[in-house]
């Protein structure tokens, strides 16, 4: 008896000081800021936090093209008019059941902000059909409305009512620190300089990978030497894409995964075509024929088989709309950049240009440099500045402050190339990360719009050809190289869908889908 009662206290005791099971944890890091808000996302960090802690009406089909009901069963067409069957049984995190007044709520909170990617939604007008149907009219036709729904985020419309106030009506203060999707994951603390933490609903709509991660950390900002040390002591488990290729080979050589996730964006060379001297298009050329596309090349190897990008053949990335064939890659021609520059009205010496990296991409200070290489053998002066990221932003919302150059990595964060180039050139959509160029041609917004319009494959296809042409001919931009990201990993986790061509969602952001990842320890 005195065994037995022995044994139970002990048992007892366990239970008490023990947990009920291990929970697995990701880690993982990406640049500041984390955007937690759904209506102001935009760039990569903003997207992994959105593809988890929300859903949307449809989701990028896996291992091919097209799209696949997600909050939405199914939807119909009918002219200009867009018809969403929801799911039934879908709650959000809070317990409040989805309804179509949720989905009219997010996409006029989107608009009413008019920050991130609210001009995809201009000219929409949505309604409540009855509780689980909604309706999208669209003003003018938009050739790619299916996949912009990709970013419309549904929030809990009853959730961010009730934590607004009369002077924050929409519930900015809440959803910047909160989350109030239907998501996988919920936040349950977010730094946007540090680290947001999240952790699986076990409420969610869909199967969960038993092996997903009980709880994800993901933190902002992670110096590269601190990334590396990390992953090689099992303390973290995925990087940013932004480690230097060498950093990337050596964690490789080490026994690292690298992951990688083939992109519908690129490399862009941004050129203040406000701003003296590269208001005037042959000073443009002169650079743009000036820069060794070949040596930024080389810069991105990481291992025989696996690098950051490969060859630019012009302003729209090979594969998408408009887009020339690979057998076109870009090649310096200093013969060329000597002839513009004849044609340019400032001399060499005076140009004095300003050349911007961002602070949390290294690599970016190597392509400074080539870059200040390549223009110096023209004749031309030029300065090196480091810009972090949060202060990039701010300095490109104004063309005053804007450099001379800046560099960037822009993507088409819906699959479509109307949300890469649209928000780049566009003369509506100046002052943003993504338009420092503050470009303003008729003949750029008439193939804009007209891609965005097009009835069929065929004419979008000879619109975005027409607006590759104007491009190159009016050299806003360099485009130095066509992007694929790259991830270095630990053995401990495993994603199929940035490791297999079959998962692969053809959407930046969403190969991070944490619910679909499998944890081994």
């Amino acid at each position: 008896m005195k065994r037995t009662l022995l044994a139970a206290a002990l048992l007892a005791a366990t239970a008490l000081t023990a947990p009920a099971y291990a929970q697995s944890v990701l880690r993982l890091d990406e640049v500041a800021v984390g955007e937690l808000d759904p209506a102001k996302a935009s760039d990569y960090a903003d997207s992994i936090l959105m593809f988890n802690v929300y859903d949307t009406l449809v989701i990028p089909t896996q291992g091919g093209p097209g799209h696949d009901p997600h909050l939405a069963t199914s939807w119909e067409v009918d002219g200009a008019t867009y018809t969403f069957t929801l799911r039934d049984g879908v709650t959000f995190q809070s317990g409040n059941p989805l309804t179509a007044a949720d989905v009219v709520y997010s996409i006029e909170r989107m608009q009413a902000l008019g920050q991130g990617l609210s001009y995809l939604f201009g000219g929409v007008t949505a309604e409540a059909v009855d509780d689980m149907t909604v309706s999208f009219t669209l003003d003018a036709p938009y050739a790619p409305f299916v996949a912009s729904l990709v970013r419309l985020p549904i929030v809990d419309s009853v959730l961010v009512q009730e934590n607004a106030t009369a002077d924050d009506e929409w519930g900015e203060t809440f959803l910047s620190a909160n989350g109030a999707g239907t998501g996988a994951y919920s936040v349950t603390s977010h730094n946007p300089q540090e680290e947001t933490v999240m952790a699986k609903n076990d409420g969610y709509f869909l199967e969960i990978n038993e092996a997903a991660p009980d709880q994800v950390r993901l933190r902002y900002g992670l110096e590269a030497a601190t990334v590396r040390t990390l992953i090689a002591q099992g303390e973290h488990d995925i990087s940013s894409q932004w480690l230097p290729p060498e950093v990337m080979q050596a964690l490789a050589n080490g026994g690292a995964q690298l992951l990688t996730e083939s992109g519908t964006g690129g490399f862009y060379v941004k050129l203040n075509t406000t701003k003296p001297p590269l208001d005037d298009v042959n000073c443009r050329l002169a650079i743009t024929n000036a820069f060794d596309y070949g040596t930024a090349i080389q810069m991105l190897a990481i291992t025989d088989d696996v690098s950051g990008g490969s060859p630019s053949t012009g302003a729209i990335p090979v594969g998408m709309f408009g887009s020339n064939p690979p057998s076109d890659a870009l090649a310096r021609d200093m013969d060329a950049a000597r002839a513009y520059l004849a044609e340019c009205g400032t001399a060499p010496g005076d140009f004095n240009l300003e050349i911007s990296w961002i602070a949390e991409v290294p690599l970016e200070e190597r392509l400074a440099l080539l870059m200040q290489a390549n223009f110096a053998e023209l004749g031309i002066s030029s300065s090196i500045e480091t810009l972090p990221w949060a202060l990039f932003t701010e300095r490109v919302a104004s063309p005053e402050n804007t450099p001379h150059i800046s560099q960037i990595f822009v993507n088409a964060v819906t699959g479509d190339p109307d949300t890469l180039l649209y928000g780049m050139y566009h003369s509506s959509t100046p002052g943003t990360w993504q338009s420092p160029e503050y470009l303003n041609d008729p003949e750029v917004d008439a193939a804009l719009d007209a891609g965005r319009q097009a009835a069929t494959d065929e004419a979008r296809e000879a619109a975005y050809s027409a607006l590759n042409d104007r491009l190159m001919e009016i050299a806003p931009t360099i485009y130095g190289f066509d992007r694929q990201s790259v991830f270095a990993a630990s053995d401990r986790v495993s994603v199929p869908a940035l490791s297999d061509p079959a998962m692969a969602f053809g959407l930046d952001g969403m190969g991070f889908s944490f619910r679909l990842m499998e944890m081994t320890e």
